[in-house]
């Protein structure tokens, strides 16, 4: 066989049909040979402190072992470094530089790595009001309503929330959330809710003004439901005390808005229906039954509530429950936990159900959220 290392000479085709005199010529013609790379060998470092013994230095690459206990232990960065200058410590299967996750401590996956549960249920406490909302949400508003209703930009939380929420998908993506990069950490890399998944799942503005309301005490709380739902003094005082906080409960905001549409005041009806829809979806708190009384501003002008981007407050009060239900002591999860399971039966059509109904080609124009 020839050596693959040589080069021939060129007439190749010629040789081929040459005498044999030729032949052995050939055969004995010079070779260029290629000389072989030379060899480094570069000296082990010397183990100079038990610390180091968890490192192995291979040329341009550092190997980290983790101790028995899983942490990565403390290193300088150069072996001239005071200890100030040390790499921080890792956690098992979690990050091994926590300069960025800096909550990991106290993160649930943390504790799940040692088989620590959060509770005797493993999975959150996720309500979902969507049977309370299909009970509460008449077919048909008159006609008076259902203007302010269509123009806020809030219609289409009326049939979007789903009547069961699977708490066990909710609760393995929740583990995967991460709060100060507000993304779910996979395998593959970090996915997030964004807005323009929130404006084909649901249908809410994402363009407009952007404004937060302030919290209110106890007393503005009950000057803002005379005002605005026109209950009298005595039962907004004596509602706000029962629920020991600036709250609304949403059973009570139902019964205004049944009482106001009866007697055609079609402000105070409005009012308390839009403040009761966006308290069971996307402002939903984690006590399941209660509203803040400081959302009730965003109703004052009812003409002028179509100028918000519901999406983006929905997506910020979203993730800011998202964040805190990551937390190992967290058991309950509030926001729009439709918008979530929605969201990953978008990007993992093969986990979870998304419901028998479902039919996006039947539901076109629609948000996918139905």
């Amino acid at each position: 066989m020839m050596n693959p290392q040589c080069f021939n000479l060129p007439h190749c085709q010629e040789l081929h049909d040459s005498s044999s005199s030729t032949a052995s010529w050939f055969f004995n013609r010079p070779q260029i040979v290629i000389a072989e790379p030379p060899i480094f060998t570069i000296k082990e470092p010397e183990i100079t402190s038990q610390a180091e013994e968890n490192f192995t230095l291979y040329p341009y690459n550092l190997v980290r072992r983790r101790g028995a206990d899983g942490r990565i232990p403390v290193r300088t960065l150069d072996r001239g470094a005071s200890s100030s200058a040390a790499e921080p410590t890792g956690y098992p299967g979690g990050p091994y530089d926590t300069s960025l996750l800096v909550k990991y401590e106290h993160h649930v996956a943390r504790h799940i790595w040692f088989g620590e549960e959060r509770g005797p249920k493993k999975e959150l406490k996720v309500a979902g009001h969507g049977l309370k909302l299909t009970s509460r949400v008449p077919l048909a508003l008159p006609p008076q309503m259902e203007s302010w209703v269509s123009r806020s930009g809030l219609a289409s939380l009326q049939r979007t929330s789903l009547n069961k929420i699977d708490t066990n998908l909710v609760s393995a993506f929740v583990e995967r959330w991460h709060l100060e990069t507000s993304s779910f950490h996979m395998p593959f890399g970090e996915m997030s809710i964004t807005l323009d998944d929130v404006a084909c799942l649901l249908h809410l503005p994402i363009r407009g003004i952007f404004w937060s309301p302030q919290g209110v005490t106890e007393e503005l709380a009950v000057e803002l439901v005379v005002d605005y739902l026109g209950v009298s003094q005595g039962q907004a005082q004596s509602h706000v005390r029962s629920c020991r906080g600036s709250y609304y409960k949403l059973e009570w905001l139902y019964d205004i808005f049944v009482h106001h549409r009866a007697a055609s005041s079609w402000a105070y009806a409005t009012r308390a229906y839009l403040l009761m829809l966006v308290g069971s979806t996307i402002f939903a708190d984690k006590t399941f039954t209660l509203v803040e009384a400081r959302y009730l501003l965003l109703f004052r002008d009812l003409d002028g509530c179509s100028g918000y981007s519901w999406g983006a407050a929905a997506l910020v009060t979203l993730y800011r429950y998202l964040g805190d239900a990551s937390m190992y002591s967290c058991k309950q999860l509030g926001g729009y936990p439709t918008l979530l399971q929605c969201w990953i039966h978008e990007y993992f059509p093969t986990v979870g159900k998304r419901g028998e109904n479902w039919n996006p080609a039947g539901n076109c124009g629609l948000p996918r959220a139905i």
